[in-house]
């Protein structure tokens, strides 16, 4: 990839997976880059010891990278769990108990974004029930976002990898988004553009930078087929980012792809030394 003008970062929850969580940070500051971000990573519990969030922590600052992204506990991932917030009962729960460990969390390391999963459809459940449920702890996320003066991400996931899950397109997240700032008043929630779920859906990824630049506060990159690096599939990835950079997004992309049968540190031949470090 020639010329770019993004700041780019490195999702530890797909790369780098070979190592410890704690040993992620320092393996991606070893490759050049300055700035990483996470899927939550404790997925058996919304609320780990304070110990364990002390240890990711100093792995951080130790590394001396940034962490600029941070989803709310979402369940098992990667597996079948695509998120808790509008799952009734038990789940739902673990997201609010989630809300503000998390915002803490992200506070105490200085990250600005964090992502909201809508959660899987409940065969048995209303739609309308789960949607109501979701929008009440998207408002809860939005208000402990703001006090710590961050955002909340609301993102499109996929349908074939993620059929129960119902935002699958990008008005149907950008809906989300607007009623979360309806509701609150506070204009913190934005969409995270995934470029690769995008492609997945079938829909037209310019036309979604075209009508939405404006309303994204995140975007992440794989190439499709196969959520590998960029130049492993066939997506146009470095005409996407300049179409985002000219619609004025000046965020962070995230490396959210899979290194394939190699080490991580092999996967960023595509991205030149110089373009690794925030500037």
């Amino acid at each position: 990839m020639g010329n770019t003008n993004q700041r780019f970062d490195v999702n530890l929850s797909i790369l780098f997976t070979e190592l410890p969580l704690l040993e992620r940070p320092a393996a991606a500051a070893a490759a050049g880059f300055t700035a990483v971000e996470l899927w939550w990573p404790w997925i058996e519990t919304p609320t780990p010891p304070q110990a364990d969030l002390d240890a990711l922590k100093k792995a951080l600052d130790d590394a001396g990278t940034q962490l600029v992204g941070l989803n709310f506990y979402a369940g098992q991932l990667p597996g079948p769990d695509r998120g808790a917030l509008s799952v009734p009962g038990e789940e739902s729960g673990r997201f609010r108990a989630n809300i503000d460990v998390a915002a803490d969390f992200a506070a105490s390391v200085g990250c600005k974004a964090l992502n909201a999963l809508y959660g899987n459809r409940v065969e048995g459940v209303d739609p309308a029930v789960q949607d109501e449920l979701a929008l009440e702890n998207l408002v809860l996320a939005a208000r402990a976002a703001d006090r710590i003066g961050a955002i909340l991400l609301v993102e499109t996931l996929n349908k074939p990898e993620s059929p129960r899950y119902p935002l699958v397109s990008a008005p149907a997240a950008i809906e989300v988004v607007d009623k979360v700032n309806a509701a609150t008043g506070l204009g913190n929630a934005r969409f995270l553009l995934d470029i690769y779920h995008l492609s997945m859906n079938g829909e037209d990824v310019s036309q979604v930078i075209a009508a939405y630049a404006g309303k994204t506060g995140h975007v992440q990159i794989a190439d499709n087929p196969g959520r590998g690096a960029p130049g492993t599939g066939s997506l146009p990835l470095e005409q996407l980012l300049d179409e985002l950079t000219k619609a004025g997004y000046d965020g962070w992309v995230g490396l959210e792809y899979k290194a394939g049968d190699r080490p991580s540190a092999e996967s960023f031949g595509w991205l030149p030394a110089e373009a690794r470090a925030a500037r």
